[in-house]
């Protein structure tokens, strides 16, 4: 996304490891008419892309007669962020009731990826015939949406008076949660702490998916049982309850909801038994747990910026031995790395205006080292166009600058952040930045680039670093948060894990899918981290 400095914020734009399903919505509009005597009998058949061959994975029903149909069956598809997945959309005329697909009158087709879609939520677009010329005025809309319910239930529960059953003090009280299986028969979902030596308890607040306490069905009845904790696993029987969430969310922070607790044998025995004390709801609450498809279904724009290391250490890109020396296959593992995370991140921005910045190498005319430079040369409009736009940039730029140093990474993240930094005054889940550093070699400025992360930490901004070629990459791994927080010099903690960085040695021999894979496998809790930090749900989201 084309992305200035600008005075006053811009107007807003426009998904664990990211495995949701989508359900997909089909409708045709003006299809071709191919019945003599009627109108046509459309269906549609969905296919994916596996290892270079189109495979079909579904098709809707036929609708009679209609050359504007709404199909009623969905597609229901698997989401991997991080996969270019691959689809298209077929119509048919259904002429007989074979299931052969050529023995059907063909309507036109449309082929996209997966990601388009999720992005834009809703794409409408011209079906084209197998010879790439529009299928008359044929169209056909897809809409998407996430198959998920995404609530959550946060309960705050207290107990009064309860049964004591201890010989020598008093209970060790802790509840259970059950709903009714499929079997019929109930099925624990959660158990609190255990609250020693009282009848008066107070459990800490916990959160449940409402789809597991309830099967997000609020009128279903639920099971609640008290229990006294005993060492030895033999429990005592304090009472139980039913409920429905329903009612629990009758319970507010003024009003708590109170429940008997009934032990049934005592009530069977016992002319004058009331209760074995009372469950309090002090506070029931539902509310949404976003997904990263949630954020990317709300219009949230993932903004790419490209930084490139052209510090002497590369070699001359004359030479074979260069790692910027562009094979006879016009690529190198500068370009694969490119390529690689490009493909999926570009799905995701609506403009596909990515700048490409360069750093460690001397310009021309005067030779002065840059370490924050635009690659095609136009500070004012350092964007391509798409991936293919930062390939020939880079090929372009390679004669006419002099490889030098040293490498200084600080100068890009501060630069990125800076529009990270701006994003944040729109208050609003729409832009999240990725910085793709691809380097082959040892950080200069480590205090200076500990500092910029720990700093745009705070801000919508993931850093991915690829290390091209065989150097000693220790210092990458120390920025890459995983095993432990990274501290800037100052000894100030990063406020989350942004860096993601992998070694392209390790990708050399595999199917170039797989770099992309590693390298964005953690995007996505990432931006919901962040968001959900903040406290911004998706444009446009429903509430709870």
């Amino acid at each position: 996304m084309a992305y200035t400095m600008s005075p006053s914020p811009p107007a807003p734009v426009g998904s664990q490891y990211c495995v949701c399903k989508v359900e997909l919505s089909i409708c045709g509009q003006n299809l071709l008419d191919r019945d003599v005597t009627s109108k046509s009998d459309p269906f549609c058949v969905l296919f994916m892309e596996v290892n270079g061959k189109w495979v079909e994975l579904d098709r809707t029903e036929t609708a009679v007669n209609n050359l504007n149909p709404a199909f009623a069956k969905k597609f229901i598809i698997d989401y991997h962020f991080e996969e270019v997945q691959k689809l298209k959309f077929a119509l048919f005329d259904q002429d007989k009731s074979s299931t052969q697909l050529y023995e059907h009158d063909f309507l036109g087709e449309f082929s996209c990826t997966l990601g388009m879609i999720v992005s834009s939520k809703k794409i409408t677009r011209t079906l084209l015939l197998g010879n790439g010329k529009p299928a008359g005025k044929g169209m056909i809309t897809i809409a998407a949406q996430e198959l998920s319910d995404n609530r959550v239930i946060t309960l705050s529960m207290a107990g009064r008076k309860l049964d004591k059953k201890d010989l020598f003090g008093k209970s060790d009280p802790f509840l259970e949660f059950y709903k009714p299986g499929d079997d019929g028969k109930w099925m624990l979902v959660h158990r609190t702490e255990v609250i020693k030596y009282t009848l008066d308890p107070v459990w800490k607040p916990f959160t449940v998916p409402l789809v597991s306490l309830c099967d997000g069905d609020m009128e279903k009845m639920i099971k609640v049982v008290c229990y006294d904790y005993d060492s030895d696993g033999g429990h005592d029987f304090i009472g139980e309850f039913q409920t429905s969430v329903a009612r629990l969310c009758e319970a507010q922070d003024a009003s708590p909801l109170e429940l008997e607790c009934i032990n049934p044998k005592k009530q069977k025995k016992k002319k004058n038994y009331k209760n074995s004390g009372i469950i309090i709801v002090k506070s029931c609450k539902i509310t949404r747990d976003f997904s990263f498809l949630d954020y990317i279904l709300g219009g949230c724009q993932l903004m790419f910026t490209v930084g490139i290391d052209f510090t002497a250490s590369n070699g001359n890109p004359q030479e074979p031995s260069s790692l910027h020396y562009i094979n006879p296959l016009g690529t190198n593992e500068y370009l694969s790395a490119i390529w690689a995370v490009g493909q999926i991140i570009q799905d995701y921005d609506s403009d596909k205006m990515f700048p490409a910045l360069g750093f460690g190498a001397q310009l021309p005319p005067d030779w002065k080292v840059s370490h924050e430079f635009a690659i095609n040369f136009n500070p004012r409009n350092p964007f391509c166009s798409g991936v293919e736009g930062i390939v020939q940039a880079y090929s372009a730029c390679l004669p006419h600058i002099r490889f030098y140093g040293p490498t200084n990474f600080s100068p890009i993240i501060n630069h990125v952040a800076r529009f990270a930094a701006q994003a944040t005054q729109q208050e609003t889940a729409s832009q999240y930045f990725i910085l793709l550093i691809i380097t082959d070699g040892v950080i200069s400025d480590m205090d200076e680039t500990r500092h910029a992360v720990v700093q745009a930490s705070k801000l919508p901004m993931s850093i991915i670093i690829v290390g091209v070629g065989n150097a000693d990459f220790a210092a990458m791994e120390f920025l890459d948060g995983d095993s432990r927080v990274l501290h800037s010099h100052t000894g100030e903690e990063a406020v989350r894990d942004i860096v993601q960085f992998v070694p392209f040695r390790n990708f050399r021999n595999v199917p170039k899918e797989t770099l992309a894979k590693a390298v964005l496998a953690e995007l996505p809790q990432q931006v919901v981290q962040y968001f959900k930090h903040q406290n911004l749900p998706p444009i446009n989201s429903e509430p709870a």
